[in-house]
């Protein structure tokens, strides 16, 4: 393969694919977990290798619960993805917040039940800080970029991942209203988790395609709804990836990259082999052999 992809993203709702990228090649990636959502394709943009990977599969296939987040953070990592931006549909939980808007978030809360929220396990045991959960380098260039395409955009919010795939009741939005947070989604958690694990740079670009249930004088969030504002925002959404691609380092240096340095508290003597070799691409500079 050629030079590693500097940047991986993972597309979500109404973002299946990334227009723009040259010499493109499809890639089919085996990870310990499972494949990926969908084939990974890599092409160049302004010079610099991206990776492309549809979140939910071709043709939207996978509910928020079914997407094997595990695999597709695994194998951009494998890939040599540096930096990784998560692009996410979202409702707003704020007047201010308008569909249409994008946000880069830099708070999350994990409201999910039951999904993997980590590589770690089976004999090898880490506990990775993420209290401050999203890349701030990686969001500030996120924020320049979506300026430069005159997108409206929000620097910082809370963001909620509730489980889906059905919407909020009207209680929980007020709900979560009331906790002060921005912006809901399906899909920020365990993903933002998982590349924080895996020793990425990650970024969320949220774009905003309704007021969810709370807004009393808006229509209820609906699918027709949110396509409708999604095709809106997707090209805004090209846009400043696209503006990303020129403004990102040659190589990402944050404390991101250094996230398992402390994290790690299994002894290595006690840890099975079987589990270091299913690990081994996140954990080897920690445990040599």
């Amino acid at each position: 393969m050629e030079e590693k992809p500097i940047l991986g993203i993972i597309g979500g709702s109404g973002f299946y694919n990334f227009p723009g990228l040259q010499n493109i090649q499809t890639v089919e990636v085996d990870t310990p977990y499972g494949k990926p959502s969908a084939p990974i394709v890599i092409g160049a943009l302004h010079g610099r290798r991206v990776a492309f990977l549809a979140r939910h599969g071709l043709g939207h296939t996978l509910m928020p619960t079914e997407v094997n987040y595990r695999a597709n953070i695994y194998a951009l990592k494998a890939l040599g993805a540096q930096f990784v931006v998560g692009v996410s549909a979202c409702g707003s939980l704020r007047h201010d917040f308008i569909p249409g808007h994008m946000v880069v978030p830099d708070q999350l809360v994990d409201f999910t039940r039951g999904r993997t929220s980590s590589f770690f396990g089976d004999g090898l045991v880490a506990h990775v800080g993420v209290a401050d959960p999203l890349c701030k380098e990686l969001s500030a260039l996120l924020v320049t970029a979506a300026d430069q395409s005159q997108a409206n955009v929000h620097k910082g919010g809370l963001f909620i991942t509730i489980e889906g795939p059905r919407f909020s009741t009207r209680a929980e939005s007020n709900l979560f209203r009331a906790w002060g947070i921005s912006i809901i989604g399906m899909t920020a958690c365990p993903e933002a988790f998982l590349a924080r694990e895996a020793e990425l740079s990650y970024a969320i670009l949220a774009h905003i395609t309704d007021y969810d249930v709370w807004h009393v004088t808006e229509a209820p969030v609906s699918v027709e709804m949110v396509i409708r504002t999604l095709s809106e925002n997707t090209q805004k959404a090209s846009e400043t990836l696209s503006n990303l691609v020129k403004l990102l380092p040659e190589r990402a240096d944050c404390s991101c990259t250094h996230a398992l340095a402390d994290a790690i508290i299994s002894d290595r003597a006690h840890i099975p082999p079987e589990a270091l070799q299913k690990l081994g691409l996140l954990v080897e500079k920690y445990l040599p052999s």
